[in-house]
This record gives C-alpha cells, structure tokens and sequence, in this order.
C-alpha cells in the first residue's frame, strides 16, 4: 500500500478497532497471474504486536468462511500468501474548509492484511466459528438471532461452506487525516464533517477529532 509518512498508522489497538468496526474485507488472491476477489466478513484475533519498520508485525489470525462453490478456496492449499483488504470511513474534503490554501481530496482509513491460510475442516471447529460470527454481529439487536437450527440443516449448511483462518504475517495501515495540514485547517475538516447527514463524514470526523485530542495528549506529555 502506498503510504505517505504523515498518514502511516502504527498503533496496533487503534488498528484492531478499525477492523472489528468494518470487518467486511475484500479477500485477494493471486493464481498463475490472474487474481480472484471475494467480499467476505471476518472475525479478528489479535494477540501482542510488536512496532516494526513502518508496519505492524505480530501474530493474530483472521477468520472467514467462503461459499464450497466459489473455486477460491482451493487456491488456499497452495499455502501462499493472501491479501485482505479493510476499508474503513472515507469523505471528500472541500479546501474550503481550510484556513489556508489547499485543494480537494478524500480522507479515509485502510488496513491490508497478509499471511498465510489455512482450511478449517474439521465440524467442530467451522461450527464454533460460524456459532463466534452470529453472536458478534446479533449483538447489537435487541433480540439476537441464535445459532441454534437442528442438525440436519445444520450438516446440509455447513456441506455448503468452507472455512478457513489466516495466519497474519504483516499488517500496514493508512489513516489520513489531514495530518499534513495545520491544526486550524483539521479544526474546519471536522466542523464541516460533523455538520453532514452522513454517517462516513461524521465518522471521519469523529476519528480526526480522537487523533487531534490523543496528539495533544502526547506532546503534553513530552
């Protein structure tokens, strides 16, 4: 991914967030030239990372399933690498917002996962997982769906899929921010982020506003 310095993000938990928050990621493979794409939801484990040389590195593993007919999955007992690509909240920014001068451009978040992966082929396991991606996305109704059906749809269900975990190898993380512009200018990207109707600016907005706060910490802290 190509990131400028200034908009390089590093912190491993504010990483985290920004994948559990939008978890639904574009899956890329790369067979004999040609690459394949699946938008899928996965389910992040994260253990202790370590700040490497302008990227995360560390161990943690995704975790998806894919569809037994889509012909990706077989790509995965090659044992390559696999790039997952997460888009988190993006905005255009009008240089009219600024104090100074500038021109248009478009703010957002992207983390790019790679590692290696590995079937899920045993029930159990797929079960646990499949059990794992509906309590952590029924959480928010008011009354969750259960993954409770009985077994023989359960067996014709999980026939249908294939699950699989990636091992992370390498994490890289775009949040730009404005972060090359001057505080006054952030000030009026977020005053006219939030004034908006859509949930994108003001969650853009929301972000630039924790940055703004957590850079004051840190240079009161010095």
């Amino acid at each position: 991914m190509y990131r400028p310095p200034a908009f390089v993000e590093n912190d491993h938990d504010k990483i985290a967030e920004m994948i559990r928050s939008y978890p639904f990621g574009v899956l890329i493979t790369c067979d004999q030239g040609r690459s394949e794409v699946t938008h899928l939801p996965f389910m992040l484990h994260w253990d202790k990372t370590v700040q490497g040389q302008g990227h995360a590195k560390g161990k943690g593993k995704l975790i998806a399933h894919i569809a037994r007919a889509n012909p990706q999955w077989q790509y995965f007992a090659h044992g390559e690498e696999v790039l997952v690509v997460f888009q988190g909240p993006h905005a255009y920014i009008s240089p009219s917002w600024y104090t100074n001068f500038g021109v248009p451009t478009w703010n957002y978040a992207a983390v790019h996962v790679r590692g290696t992966v590995r079937l899920i082929e045993d029930e159990a396991s797929l079960n646990a997982m499949l059990i794992e991606l509906t309590e952590t996305h029924e959480a928010a109704q008011s009354e969750p769906w259960i993954f409770d059906i009985d077994p023989e749809r359960r067996a014709h269900l999980m026939a249908m899929l294939v699950g699989f975990e990636i091992d992370i190898t390498d994490i890289q993380a775009t949040f730009k921010f404005n972060q090359n512009r001057s505080e006054q200018d952030r000030a009026g990207v977020i005053a006219a982020l939030s004034q908006s109707p859509d949930a994108d600016d003001q969650a853009v907005a929301r972000l630039m506003r924790e940055q703004m706060t957590s850079r004051k910490k840190a240079r009161t802290n010095e």
